[in-house]
């Protein structure tokens, strides 16, 4: 069902993009303060939205369609946003980039599978990456608001970094695994027929 609270949950998330950026423009530490709040509630909807259709059975194709999509479109959001406001900026944009170009990609890359019925399980090493990206930014939308003896802004370019890092190995993995359905060698097309083609109608 389209109105399940699992897939509702998962709606929320998109919903809540707009407020996020519109919360980048609010004054002073509070921009800093309710941007993290809206990007660690939407991450607590990503946790229960799966925990809830996988105990009451009610997972569907379009729940299955629209997680990734809902965690892609708020990352994208939050690290475009990151660099608008120079939070990330300088070499710091490298990573970003690369976390984004890395989505883009394994969706399309998924998006050939799924032609080809051939899943594409998230790896551990893939959880790895997500729970450092996730780390990275909720610490630098916190950034100076945050406890200053602790660096926070030094701190969530240092976990950007290693999510890139881990964005491009486990990118990698995933390009490999591709691969191998991309070579494969494909079914021989029919010879034609002596008979002449039929015409199209139109």
């Amino acid at each position: 069902m389209l109105t399940s609270l699992p897939n509702l949950l998962t709606l929320s998330r998109i919903v809540v993009i707009p407020a996020l950026v519109a919360a980048f423009y609010l004054p002073g530490n509070l921009a800093n303060w309710v941007t993290f709040a809206l990007f660690a509630g939407a991450g607590v909807t990503d946790y229960f939205d799966g925990a809830l259709a996988r105990k009451h059975g009610i997972t569907s194709a379009f729940g299955r369609f629209l997680d990734p999509v809902a965690d892609k479109l708020l990352v994208a959001a939050t690290i475009l946003m990151l660099v608008a406001v120079d939070r990330v900026s300088g070499w710091h944009i490298l990573p970003a980039l690369i976390i984004l170009c890395r989505e883009i990609f394994v969706s399309g890359l998924r998006e050939f599978l799924a032609e080809l019925r051939v899943g594409m399980p998230v790896t551990k090493l893939a959880k790895w990456k997500t729970t450092a990206q996730i780390a990275a930014l909720s610490v630098l939308l916190i950034g100076n608001a945050g406890w200053a003896p602790l660096h926070p802004v030094e701190v969530g370019l240092a976990l950007l970094w290693v999510a890139g890092v881990l964005t491009l190995v486990t990118g990698y993995d995933y390009l490999r695994a591709g691969l191998k359905h991309m070579v494969e060698d494909q079914p021989a097309e029919p010879e034609s027929s002596s008979a002449p083609p039929t015409r199209r109608a139109g």
